[in-house]
């Protein structure tokens, strides 16, 4: 999924908390972002609220 966020434009790939790897791109889906992220559509604007504070993601793609 790549998403156009606070930090610019990133790549993530959500898997299993197992799998996990946020240096790699792979965020788990139980985490604040994966959470988010997951059922959204291309177009999509989403916030995360976590304790280092809110991030906002537009997504632009899916694959």
């Amino acid at each position: 999924m790549k998403v156009d966020g606070t930090d610019g434009k990133e790549v993530f790939t959500i898997v299993g908390s197992t799998e996990a790897s946020p240096r790699e791109g792979r965020i788990s889906n139980e985490s604040p972002v994966g959470r988010a992220l997951l059922g959204k559509h291309k177009g999509d604007s989403v916030v995360v609220h976590v304790p280092a504070g809110d991030f906002s993601y537009k997504i632009l793609d899916i694959s």
